[in-house]
C-alpha cells in the first residue's frame, strides 16, 4: 500500500494593509445618488475589499451600513471601479484586503 503524497502547503491568506498605506491607480470617487441626496440621507459605509496582485477588486463584503440602501449601493460600486497600485513584498505583487470607510455627507 502506497501513502498519497501530502498536499502541498496552502498559500498564507491575504495579509490586511491598513487604509493609509493605500494606493490608487484609479482613486475612488463617491458618487452622491440624486434620490439619496434628496431624501437628506447620510452616513458611513465600511467595504472589506480583496484586490488581487494587479490592484483589481475582487471581492467586496459591506462590513458596517450607512443604514441607507442607496448609500450601501454607491459604497460598493465606488469601490468596485476603484483600481488599486499593486501591494508588494520582496518586489512581488500580492493581493490583499483593506477596509475602505466612505462618507456620505451633505453639506448645509
Amino acid at each position: 500500500m502506497v501513502a498519497a503524497a501530502p498536499a502541498p502547503p496552502s498559500p498564507p491568506a491575504p495579509p490586511t494593509i491598513a487604509i493609509t498605506a493605500v494606493e490608487y491607480l484609479t482613486p475612488p470617487v463617491l458618487t452622491y445618488p440624486a434620490a439619496a441626496r434628496r431624501a437628506r440621507e447620510q452616513g458611513q459605509v465600511h467595504v472589506r475589499v480583496l484586490v488581487d496582485a494587479r490592484g483589481t477588486p475582487q471581492q467586496t463584503t459591506l462590513i458596517r451600513s450607512s443604514g441607507h440602501a442607496r448609500l450601501d449601493e454607491a459604497a460598493l460600486a465606488t469601490v468596485r471601479r476603484t483600481r488599486f497600485k499593486p501591494y508588494t513584498e520582496n518586489g512581488l505583487p500580492l493581493p490583499f484586503w483593506v477596509v475602505m470607510p466612505l462618507v456620505f455627507e451633505l453639506e448645509n
